[in-house]
């Protein structure tokens, strides 16, 4: 079972890290674009709201790439007295207790956002390029679930390792 939730966790990584960098390329792309169509006089105006959101959609790929690597936004207030523990159960505990807190916290931020995702889809209108602003709301639900089972994968290959695997990072 462990083999299977690490299988998921390596997509998950391939998934966000190629996703990542093809966002990238593509908000450089159209900024470029939209620099060159500047020069000549032209100016779209759909460009720039599109490259935001997909900065903001790079944003909650990115915070699925750090989620995976342990480098995700917590309080270290705990974490200098546990690494200074030598107690394996401490680790274990101190490292699926994060997992645990940051998997409740994504999947209640993922239901307020599917939430204002169906208000939006229902009182919302097209945005540009005849995009429905219910789309591009939708990053916020697909980043926090995507986070979300970063998480949950952590939280149960943690659980699964016990503590008798040697210490390391989320």
């Amino acid at each position: 079972m462990e083999k299977l939730f690490k299988k998921f966790d390596s997509f998950l990584e391939k998934l966000s890290r190629w996703s990542l960098i093809f966002s990238l390329y593509f908000i450089l792309g159209f900024a470029v674009l939209s620099i060159i169509l500047r020069w000549i006089g032209q100016t779209p105006l759909w460009i720039e709201p599109l490259i935001r959101h997909v900065v903001f959609l790079s944003a909650f790929l990115g915070g699925s790439l750090a989620t995976s690597k342990g480098a995700h936004i917590k309080v270290d207030i705990l974490t200098h007295f546990v690494e200074n523990s030598s107690s394996k159960v401490i680790h274990w505990l101190h490292r699926n207790l994060i997992a645990l807190f940051g998997f409740v916290t994504c999947v209640a931020l993922t239901k307020s956002a599917w939430d204002f995702f169906l208000v939006e889809r229902e009182f919302g209108s097209v945005a540009f390029l005849e995009i429905h602003s219910s789309f591009l709301v939708g990053i916020i639900p697909f980043g926090m679930l995507l986070i979300s089972l970063r998480f949950l994968n952590r939280l149960m290959i943690g659980l699964m390792e016990g503590d008798s695997r040697e210490h390391h990072r989320l």
